[in-house]
């Protein structure tokens, strides 16, 4: 029996203001659709929301973490960038 493929998890935690937790929703889902869900690797994201509306919390699974570094397309960045201004996070893999 063959061993499933190396894979890798991100998962990325943002604190917010409760105000500006749903725009952040939206930016990571633009950021992602359309283009880093094209990229070769890239298996899934899935986007969380805390109850109390200040943390929202982004999954993120690659094939390898070569293929997640390997990702050359800029077109995510301002996204991830206006999204950084309000919402700092901190990553863990």
């Amino acid at each position: 029996m063959l061993a499933p493929p190396p894979e890798i998890v991100f998962i990325n935690v943002s604190s917010v203001d409760q105000e500006h937790q749903q725009r952040l929703i939206e930016l990571l889902t633009a950021a992602t659709e359309g283009s880093v869900d094209k990229a070769p690797g890239f298996l899934g994201a899935f986007l969380h929301r805390s109850l109390d509306s200040m943390k929202v919390t982004m999954y993120a699974r690659w094939a390898s973490l070569e293929q997640h570094l390997a990702m050359q397309d800029p077109g995510p960045l301002p996204i991830l960038e206006e999204a950084l201004s309000f919402a700092p996070f901190e990553q863990a893999g």
